[in-house]
């Protein structure tokens, strides 16, 4: 297992250029990451929409467009490590100022594969019952660089619906 420190090559373009990645491309970037260590992942880290999955390339392509703009509502995730296995973080939105929609971090098997990611999991009291079912991971590509994908669950199965992208 390959971690952030210890990192050489991986993807040398940053978050924005990752917006010029197809979802076939993203999907081969995150099969070749690895699974930052979780006492690595802190702080507020900029986010990135990259590509929506469950829509026609077309919708796709104004949604990304949109996530280039600074008007785009998702701004990106703050992280707080609880030791090497477990941590908490919660999204930004609209600003670093509004903080919504808490999730846990840990490391499991990722649902793209035979791997592990850092799972984001927002199956927590508070959190509204749709938030909690969506079930996000990351893993690392660059330095602060991090991929993301982000599922939902419906009748008990994880559908990909986006990649993201988080910088630090």
């Amino acid at each position: 297992m390959m971690h952030a420190e210890t990192m050489t090559g991986g993807y040398a373009g940053d978050l924005d250029a990752l917006l010029e990645k197809t979802p076939e491309e993203l999907a081969r970037l995150y099969r070749g990451g690895w699974v930052p260590r979780i006492e690595a992942i802190k702080g507020d880290l900029r986010g990135r929409m990259l590509a929506a999955t469950i829509v026609s390339p077309r919708v796709n392509g104004v949604l990304r467009a949109f996530a280039r703009t600074s008007a785009f509502p998702w701004k990106g995730k703050s992280f707080r490590p609880h030791g090497s296995d477990r941590g908490e973080g919660i999204n930004r939105v609209f600003s670093d100022r509004l903080q919504l929609f808490r999730f846990d971090t840990f490391v499991a098997r990722s649902r793209a594969g035979d791997f592990d990611a850092v799972q984001l999991d927002y199956d927590l009291r508070g959190n509204p019952g749709i938030i909690r079912r969506v079930k996000d991971e990351i893993r690392g590509i660059g330095d602060g660089l991090y991929l993301g994908q982000a599922y939902f669950v419906t009748s008990g199965k994880p559908h990909l619906v986006l990649y993201f992208g988080l910088e630090g």
